[in-house]
């Protein structure tokens, strides 16, 4: 198994066909696969050997795409940047990585002279944007003129594909090894599922950086797709991308299809007949805006995948049937679905032994979607890894159909009273409040409880709301001790790269001058 193989086999099978649309640019398979090869040429001329890390710090583009393609190719290893980090952070991943090479584009040139004074393994910059290139840099279009292609250097197997470093909400990041096996198991899990069908046009609307676009990006070249790129998420560029490219397939957040289906220019009755599916992740979908979400896009798909950085990154699928009006009868809509095809799930106690059937214990994930490990951080790795099963640290019990229902991150879960909240339930009730648009639940600090729950609440554009009508709303749903003793209104919530709300950025008030993070 290796990453670069559908390139060979579209190059072969379809040269003519477009692979690549980004802003006025169209390229074919043909060349898009040349293009690569020499980048993958420049990329070995300017020293990359095997196993060498090469990262990039930008917006997605085709230049991207390519990025990761050629990369492999030269016999490299991705570390594609988080593009929300700080500067300090993404130094950290560069010279934890130790790669030597860094592509920058238009969007993060600023950040170009602090990363250059404070980083210690990058030697060459190479300008990858649209504008004249500074003259301290290599520009990237002189170096795939001006390179001759090389042979695909056919990483493969257990070979490492890329770096991936977690979001940073827990102390410093981790480089997650995921290798070429791990990536194309989770592709090809999500071809079984139907989730990347012939003849598709799939849209690169999350960020490239992180695994979910790459692992649907990757299903997406298996099977020959077009792939159409914006650089990031904006509900009107979504729109402008289907219409223009006809769209069919894409991959977003909840947090994002309830922006773009709320989003006015949704009524201006534009062409979007040509998509067929939305695959999300992070979290699952109310039913009130999947409501929306089928009200505005009627005739569109909609699945949720689950997983994590670590699982390359799929662990299970809710697949589109579960999501009509007739298949959430069932009640699997608030599920994470179930084991993909390639991977096996497991919810365990502390001591690693199989829950019974509705108890609540962690998820574990065992199959070759499993990354090596962390990078230079065995203690890191032999605490994740157990027995061949990967420790999720995720809060869940299954049914007995198999379906997985998350209740929370463990090391999330509210203890008041003696009693154990679920963040993830409180949320869901505050969800169905009419004028509520989004909410997060943390514990604060509290001397009667140890912890009190604390909800912050995002309202619906025009919508005002009671601090206690909210949380009597909430008592109508769920028991006492579960609601909020206390409501924020905030305009947004803080949200990492990938989508998924930053607790810990909600809690750092309450907990930065306590000498313990629980109650």
């Amino acid at each position: 198994m290796y990453y670069t193989q559908p390139l060979h086999r579209a190059m072969q099978q379809r040269p003519d066909q477009a692979c690549v649309k980004f802003a006025d640019r169209s390229r074919s398979f043909r060349d898009f696969g040349e293009r690569v090869a020499r980048l993958a040429g420049a990329l070995r001329a300017l020293g990359v050997k095997p196993d060498d890390s090469v990262a990039i710090l930008a917006l997605n583009s085709d230049r991207y795409l390519e990025y990761l393609m050629a990369v492999p190719w030269a016999g490299g290893v991705v570390n594609p940047c988080n593009i929300r980090w700080s500067p300090a952070e993404i130094v950290y991943s560069l010279d934890d990585s130790g790669s030597t090479i860094l592509l920058v584009d238009d969007a993060f040139l600023p950040l170009v002279q602090k990363l250059r004074a404070e980083t210690q393994s990058v030697k060459t910059w190479i300008y990858c944007g649209e504008k004249d290139t500074p003259a301290d840099m290599l520009d990237y279009e002189t170096l795939v003129r001006e390179a001759s292609p090389v042979p695909d250097a056919l990483r493969r197997d257990e070979d490492l594909l890329g770096l991936f470093y977690t979001g940073g909400t827990t102390g410093f990041p981790k480089g997650v090894m995921i290798s070429h096996t791990g990536m194309v198991n989770s592709s090809m899990s999500l071809l079984c599922e139907d989730i990347a069908p012939p003849a598709s046009t799939y849209l690169h609307v999350a960020p490239m950086f992180h695994l979910a676009d790459f692992a649907i990006g990757s299903a997406h070249w298996i099977q020959g797709s077009t792939h159409a790129i914006i650089p990031a998420f904006n509900p009107e560029a979504v729109i402008d991308a289907i219409e223009r490219h006809r769209v069919t397939h894409m991959m977003i957040v909840p947090t994002m299809i309830q922006m773009l289906v709320d989003h006015p220019v949704m009524k201006q009755g534009r062409d979007l007949s040509s998509l067929k599916m939305v695959v999300y992740g992070a979290s699952p979908i109310s039913e009130a805006v999947l409501d929306r979400a089928m009200a505005a896009l009627p005739g569109v798909a909609f699945a949720l995948a689950y997983g994590m950085t670590e699982l390359s990154p799929l662990a299970t699928l809710l697949p589109p049937s579960y999501h009509t009006p007739e298949g959430r009868k069932l009640g699997k809509l608030r599920s994470a679905g179930r084991a993909s095809y390639c991977t096996e799930v497991r919810i365990v106690d502390e001591d690693g032994r199989e829950v019974p059937r509705g108890a609540v214990g962690e998820i574990t994930v065992r199959g070759a979607n499993v990354m090596r490990g962390y990078w230079r951080k065995p203690e890191q790795t032999a605490a994740a890894l157990r027995d061949g099963w990967m420790h999720t640290g995720d809060g869940a019990y299954m049914d007995a159909d198999g379906f997985i229902f998350i209740v929370d991150r463990l090391k999330d879960m509210i203890v008041s009273g003696g009693e154990n909240v679920y963040s993830a339930e409180v949320e869901n009730a505050m969800a169905q409040h009419p004028s509520v648009a989004a909410n997060a639940v943390i514990g604060i600090p509290s001397t009667e409880w140890g912890e009190s729950v604390h909800a912050f609440v995002v309202l619906k554009p025009g919508q005002s709301a009671l601090e206690q009508d909210l949380i009597a709303h909430c008592k109508n749903l769920i028991a006492g001790y579960k609601c909020p003793r206390g409501v924020s209104i905030v305009d947004a919530l803080p949200l990492s790269g990938a989508g998924k709300v930053l607790k810990t950025k909600l809690r750092e008030p309450y907990w930065k001058d306590q000498s313990r993070q629980v109650g």
